[in-house]
C-alpha cells in the first residue's frame, strides 16, 4: 500500500512540474524559465525537482519523449489494420480511424503542444517529432508504411512532405479555437492526404 501511495505521489509531483513548465512557457518563454520559477509555480522545493530532472532541458526533453511515445503507440497499435485496409479493394477506414485517435490524443495534450511547438517553446520540437515518427513508423517496425520497391520519389522527401503538411494542419487546429472535433479534423486531413490538395481545393475532380 505504501508503494502505491509513493507512486501516486511521484506521478502527481511530475504532473505539477509539467503543468508549471507549460504555464511558464506561455507566460515568459522557455529560454527565460528557470528551475526556481518551476519549483515556485509547482509549489515544491528544488530538491524534489532535482530528484526527477537534471535541469529544465532534461525536463522538457522527458515531457516531449513521453508525448511522442504516446503518439507512436496509437499508430503502432493500428498498423496491422492500416496495412490490411490499404491492401483491400474496399474503401479504407483504418487510416481515418487512427487519425481520429491521434486528434483525440492531441486534443488531450493541446496545451502542451501549443506551448512547446509555439514561438516561445522549443524551436527544435517539430524536427524532433518528425525524426521520432520516422524512426518509429518507417524504420523500427515490422510493418513499414513505405514500400521501397514501388516508390515514385525518394522516401526521405515523401516522409518530409507528409510530415510537414500534417504538422501544418495540426498547428493550425491547435492554434485556433479548436471548434472542429477530432472526427472533423480526421476527415479534413484524410481528404487532403488521400485526394490531394488540388482536389480538396476544387481545382480537380
Amino acid at each position: 500500500m505504501r508503494e502505491t501511495s509513493t507512486d501516486l505521489r511521484i506521478i502527481r509531483t511530475k504532473e505539477s512540474i509539467r503543468e508549471a513548465l507549460i504555464d511558464l512557457i506561455e507566460e515568459k518563454g522557455f529560454e527565460a524559465v528557470t528551475v526556481k520559477d518551476i519549483t515556485t509555480k509547482a509549489r515544491i522545493n528544488r530538491g524534489t525537482f532535482y530528484a526527477h530532472y537534471q535541469d529544465k532541458y532534461d525536463l522538457i526533453a522527458k515531457c516531449q519523449e513521453e508525448f511522442m511515445i504516446g503518439l507512436s503507440q496509437i499508430v503502432k497499435q493500428n498498423l496491422v489494420n492500416i496495412i490490411a485496409d490499404l491492401d483491400s479493394n474496399v474503401s479504407p477506414t483504418a487510416p481515418f480511424t487512427v487519425m481520429v485517435s491521434i486528434f483525440e490524443y492531441l486534443n488531450l495534450n493541446r496545451k502542451f503542444m501549443r506551448a512547446v511547438s509555439g514561438p516561445k517553446g522549443d524551436l527544435n520540437f517539430l524536427t524532433k517529432l518528425k525524426d521520432f515518427m520516422w524512426n518509429t513508423l518507417f524504420v523500427r517496425n515490422e510493418f513499414p508504411l513505405i514500400r521501397q520497391e514501388t516508390l515514385l520519389v525518394p522516401s526521405e522527401y515523401l516522409v518530409s512532405y507528409i510530415a510537414s503538411a500534417h504538422m501544418g494542419v495540426v498547428q493550425q487546429w491547435l492554434n485556433g479555437d479548436g471548434k472542429e472535433s477530432p472526427e472533423e479534423m480526421a476527415l479534413i486531413l484524410s481528404t487532403l492526404t488521400v485526394k490531394g490538395p488540388f482536389v480538396a481545393a476544387g481545382l480537380k475532380k
